[in-house]
């Protein structure tokens, strides 16, 4: 019985000692260099294009329910951050578990893997999209106990059942962005929120002002503007005929085959949800500190703040993601490596220029949601403290996004379960109740932990076996995985490095041969 790297025709010379690979690394030349940052950013900037004109609907959003006044503005943040922390994050991240097996695969030149990828992905969203309506449809019991304010508690749960439509939206927007993406495909997302975004004001306008619907107007409007990026998205697609490369039409192999997604998604999840909660959390607690009505409006206010900021470092990890996982499924490790280093370094710049933003703008940013003075005190004095933040946000963005592209979702929810929960939590209750540090002191204990989060995660890539990350893309695009058999890191390898045996005869990867 052959092993599986007995049966794979490796493209990389493996007889390379160690001190020859650094050597083959650091005397790369410029033009590779320069042509590696091109294709990051490349894939990058309309990345971030997307992502800000998304940003300017939230803007939108926050703005029309700060008009309403500041209860509904505090009503507002309280949703989202429900919204975030039990629903669009699980979505986000478990949708994240088909991108290693899309980018590697399209790197591989196995176009139907993504196509079947794609189906399963929309089908698992949607299934997982049910028990979040059940949970949403009871949000106010659950604040309830947790102590938040009835009046707020009650606007907020209006908000939630108006925007229930989001969860079917996101089911599709999100594994389509991703299949195309995989393809270095990102311009029709960037082309459908803009179509959707320029609708937005006129849905709020009319639902808000004109209707008078308050909170729900606000909501609504986002549900609709939602619904016509996704139609727009695939309009573009079907008539441009830019699936027809890898795009095969749904049957019963979907139905089949879908143990390596989920190995990959279950871990993504996670990943995803341990660093949204925090944030997400941070709001809940400010509901229960002194003065809750502005603590929780300034908090949705610098929520929205640090999401324009993560825009960037969030692009970039898309962008190396893709590429890291393109390289690898093309068996080239030193181009994956390449592109690792240098979006590190790109990020550590990025974070630089958050600090500078956010200490340069702490007296003014506030006013363009609020004109409360306890509300601008407290964003005022946070603001420096989020860019503290960002120094070590960004690189552990673009890590997290490395580690994604080697299909090792585990190892970065093990490296935000222990930053976030294990270091981050501890400090900033601690701070902030027991210390009675307050607003501040929760995120001094975000400070704490994104400064151990950056520190692990740069640690994972730099002890990246890339050559052996290149084996093993090879064998996640080409065999699946039958009975019980597991391996070690995400059941794709054990942990000696080995790997397993399998018959010749066994299925492929996600039931198929391409």
């Amino acid at each position: 019985m052959a092993t599986k790297a007995e049966q794979i025709p490796l493209l990389v010379d493996y007889n390379f000692t160690e001190p020859e690979k650094q050597n083959q690394f650091l005397t790369c030349s410029c033009s590779t260099i320069i042509a590696e940052v091109k294709s990051l950013l490349f894939l990058a900037f309309p990345i971030a294009l997307t992502a800000l004109i998304f940003y300017s609907r939230s803007m939108v959003s926050m703005l029309f329910l700060g008009y309403l006044g500041d209860q509904e503005l505090a009503a507002g943040s309280l949703a989202i951050a429900f919204a975030n922390i039990t629903g669009y994050s699980v979505l986000s991240g478990l949708a994240l578990g088909m991108e290693p097996l899309c980018t590697q695969a399209f790197g591989a030149k196995r176009p139907k893997v993504l196509s079947l990828t794609l189906q399963r992905c929309v089908i698992f969203l949607l299934v997982c999209s049910i028990p979040i309506s059940v949970l949403w449809l009871n949000m106010s019991t659950i604040l309830l106990s947790l102590h938040q304010q009835p009046n707020i508690t009650r606007m907020a749960h209006t908000y939630l059942v108006f925007v229930l439509p989001d969860l079917i939206t996101n089911s599709f927007v999100h594994p389509i962005r991703i299949y195309l993406r995989a393809q270095g495909i990102t311009h029709p997302l960037t082309l459908a929120s803009l179509a959707g975004t320029l609708l937005h004001f006129p849905f709020n306008y009319l639902l808000v002002t004109r209707l008078r619907l308050g909170v729900a107007g606000v909501a609504a409007a986002s549900a609709a503007s939602n619904l016509s990026i996704l139609i727009f998205l695939v309009a573009h697609v079907w008539i441009t005929g830019l699936h027809k490369p890898t795009w095969t039409a749904p049957s019963r192999e979907c139905l089949s085959g879908w143990m390596p997604l989920l190995r990959l998604a279950a871990p993504s999840c996670v990943s995803v949800c341990l660093e949204w909660w925090w944030y997400e959390i941070m709001i809940v607690l400010c509901g229960l500190l002194v003065d809750p009505t502005a603590t929780v409006a300034s908090m949705g206010i610098l929520i929205q703040t640090t999401s324009f900021i993560y825009v960037f470092p969030s692009s970039l990890s898309f962008a190396v993601s893709t590429r890291v996982g393109n390289e690898l499924g093309a068996n080239r490790p030193f181009r994956a490596k390449l592109s690792a280093v240098l979006s590190v370094f790109i990020a550590v710049i990025i974070g630089f220029s958050a600090l500078l933003f956010a200490t340069g703008m702490r007296r003014g940013w506030g006013r363009m949601f609020t004109a409360d003075e306890d509300i601008l005190r407290l964003t005022s004095l946070a603001l420096p403290i989020l860019g503290l933040c960002e120094l070590g946000n960004c690189p552990q963005t673009v890590g997290c996004g490395v580690v994604r592209g080697t299909a090792r979702p585990s190892m970065a929810a093990n490296v935000n379960l222990s930053a976030f929960y294990l270091v981050g939590m501890p400090v900033a209750v601690g701070l902030a109740f027991w210390l009675e540090v307050g607003f501040c002191g929760l995120w001094l204990g975000l400070l704490s932990a994104q400064v151990c989060c950056a520190g692990l995660i740069l640690y994972v890539i730099g002890t990246t076996d890339w050559d052996f990350e290149a084996q093993r893309a090879q064998l996640l695009t080409l065999v699946d995985y039958a009975g019980n058999e597991s391996g070690g890191d995400d059941g794709i390898m054990d942990g000696n490095k080995q790997p397993s045996t399998v018959d010749e005869n066994q299925t492929p990867i996600l039931s198929l041969m391409v």
